[in-house]
């Protein structure tokens, strides 16, 4: 089972409100009401909680970009849905064959098979701190995680970017990807904008989402990025200590089961 990190929002609305304030006092006053140290013989599972959030924005909004500098300089793992999906997609298994079909006729994967894979991603690792890339990108996908999964995440990363900025970035990066054209771009954000922005609001709308200016370079917006998870750091820097075993069970709460 997963807890909750409950005053969560009121941290980050706080952290908001002072971004210039003491980076420690912030982060003691956030300790003090959360981390307890561990009860004699409770047991390793109370103990083991992963700590996730999940990272949204548009295509070229720098994400993926920000995502590996949050992972290499904080110590989080990165888990990108679309390489999942991939990695699966390359194997023997059953959904590796389902998953390979999809994409041949321009269908996506399952929310449920997506995420199924995320929880596996997660149970596997040694870390106990996650950062879920571009996902969930729909309603859909966001209610299959928290249903599976049991729980909402920690707090979500957005990423906001002009419209002319992202599609700049994309035709500009030349991967080679076939639909990195200017048309297929601009589609692209259409669909962004209809179907995963709603879940950038509904998390807006609990006090769970953290909107971060993803404009200037990778640089410029990591300094933005930065202050949040250095005051994160008292929490987190040290699974060892504080999350003795970091291979986790994850079970969907009785209150999860009722949505």
């Amino acid at each position: 089972m997963w807890r909750r990190f409950t005053s969560l929002p009121l941290f980050f609305s706080h952290l908001q409100q002072v971004r210039r304030a003491d980076e420690l006092k912030i982060c003691q006053a956030f300790c003090t009401e959360i981390v307890k140290p561990p009860v004699e013989g409770e047991s390793n599972s109370r103990r083991n909680i992963p700590f996730v959030a999940f990272v949204l924005g548009g295509p070229g909004s720098g994400k993926g970009t920000q995502c590996l500098k949050i992972a290499e300089t904080f110590g989080f793992d990165h888990i990108g849905a679309g390489d999942l999906l991939r990695k699966e997609m390359h194997s023997d298994s059953e959904n590796g064959a389902m998953i390979q079909k999809l994409m041949k006729e321009g269908s996506i994967a399952p929310s449920e098979v997506t995420v199924k894979l995320i929880k596996k991603a997660i149970e596997s690792a040694e870390n106990c701190k996650f950062l879920i890339d571009g996902f969930p990108r729909s309603e859909e996908n966001r209610v299959a995680y928290e249903r599976i999964i049991g729980a909402e995440p920690n707090f979500v990363l957005f990423f906001d970017c002009p419209e002319e900025v992202m599609v700049k970035r994309v035709l500009n990066r030349n991967e080679g990807r076939v639909d990195d054209n200017e048309h297929t771009v601009k589609e692209r954000l259409k669909v962004y904008k209809a179907i995963t922005l709603p879940v950038a609001n509904h998390y807006a709308k609990k006090g769970k989402l953290y909107k971060v200016d993803g404009t200037g370079t990778q640089e410029e917006i990591f300094e933005r990025v930065r202050p949040i998870f250095a005051s994160l750091r008292y929490i987190l820097c040290s699974p060892a200590a504080m999350l003795p075993s970091c291979r986790h069970k994850l079970i969907p709460t009785e209150a999860s089961d009722s949505n």
